[in-house]
């Protein structure tokens, strides 16, 4: 009978640790969302309004997604350390492999420690963007110091959300998870290259951070799942995204600034909205050309790293050839130079192999993330 009551207890605390790590890991997710809309918001304010203060409707998506990330994280770390201390840890699937922090008082799963600490450098760096508006009163740029930090943050956050995910790979949920947390981060990786605007570069450093994060993130996510078709997942989802945000970003800006009593700047010209019209349309062709050097190489039983150059490559060919051409249907006011077009496809090679090389090598690091006995 004991033994009975035994594993029904057991049954129980298994079925309780699974609700919550999906709940986790999916508010979490929901954070980064919420977030990435609010920039997409925000982006799209300056451009068909103008300058913003501190406190506007945007701004606020931008912390709430932020502080829905935060906390969740931090109530996924105080039950992994209840959990500890009673003797009966969280199972590694859970957020990944446990850290113990302030020298044992605390025991955090890596992802959620990750998100968590972007979290909350996110909610310490919107002091400063609060301190520098304050200042210097309107905004009219991305690449202030507040925002550098700001977006940096974020990263970091949607990184810890992906490392949760990944920890439960092996179960559908995770796998879910990172097939729509991996699109999040494309979109908003390369944003913090706005810092580099500054110097004298021949290429904007946004366009050079699309080029190298899209094939990185995306050989992390069709290597680190090692299913069929993953890749052109990732593609599809991402797409999804960038039609909801193609339309939620000037819908949101304008309506707000009618509520406002604001009016839009003079001279607007059809264009396609900032955010969404930078993420990379043709990522999709890149996806296909992906799973296809991954199918050949599964049926000929070779390793997965060789190609892996390879499809870095050619992804950061494709999606470095399919971003000016991108520009040039959907916004009939931009016109790209024969050099520029070169220039950019040029590098599209040498960073999409980088990319390749350490996508292999990210992916070793998350596998690590996974149980043994669940590989």
């Amino acid at each position: 009978m004991m033994d009975i009551t035994a594993a029904l207890a057991g049954g129980r605390t298994a079925t309780r640790t699974g609700t919550a790590a999906q709940t986790g890991a999916w508010t979490v997710f929901l954070g980064t969302v919420i977030t990435t809309a609010g920039l997409s918001w925000d982006i799209q304010w300056h451009t068909e309004v103008g300058p913003d203060t501190f406190f506007t409707l945007s701004h606020l998506a931008l912390y709430t997604g932020s502080a829905l990330s935060g906390v969740a994280s931090l109530v996924m770390v105080l039950l992994a350390t209840a959990a500890q201390r009673a003797g009966r840890p969280m199972p590694r699937t859970v957020g990944g492999t446990p850290v113990r922090v302030f020298g044992g008082v605390f025991t955090a799963p890596l992802g959620y420690l990750v998100s968590g600490i972007g979290a909350a450098s996110f909610l310490l760096y919107g002091l400063l963007d609060l301190v520098w508006h304050s200042i210097y009163g309107f905004d009219a740029v991305l690449n202030t110091p507040s925002h550098v930090a700001l977006f940096l943050s974020i990263t970091v956050t949607m990184i810890g959300s992906i490392i949760v995910y990944a920890a439960a790979k092996n179960q559908r949920w995770g796998r879910w998870g990172v097939i729509g947390s991996i699109p999040i981060l494309i979109t908003f990786a390369p944003i913090p290259a706005n810092a580099l605007k500054n110097f004298p570069l021949p290429i904007d450093p946004t366009i050079i951070g699309i080029i190298f994060f899209s094939p990185l993130l995306l050989i992390i996510g069709a290597t680190l799942l090692r299913r069929p078709g993953s890749a052109i997942a990732i593609a599809v989802v991402l797409g999804v995204l960038q039609a909801f945000l193609w339309w939620f970003s000037p819908w949101a800006a304008e309506t707000y600034a009618a509520a406002v009593g604001l009016p839009l700047r003079d001279g607007l010209t059809p264009q396609p909205p900032d955010l969404p019209g930078a993420m990379p349309m043709f990522l999709v062709v890149a996806a296909v050309l992906v799973e296809g050097l991954l199918h050949v190489t599964r049926r000929r039983g070779l390793g997965v790293r060789r190609v892996l150059l390879l499809a870095g490559a050619v992804t950061g060919l494709v999606v470095a050839v399919g971003l000016p051409l991108q520009q040039t249907l959907t916004d009939p006011t931009v016109e790209i130079s024969g050099t520029e077009f070169a220039l950019v496809a040029i590098l599209g090679l040498p960073l999409g192999a980088l990319a390749g090389f350490l996508g292999g090598r990210f992916t070793m690091m998350l596998d690590a993330l996974t149980p043994e006995e669940t590989r």
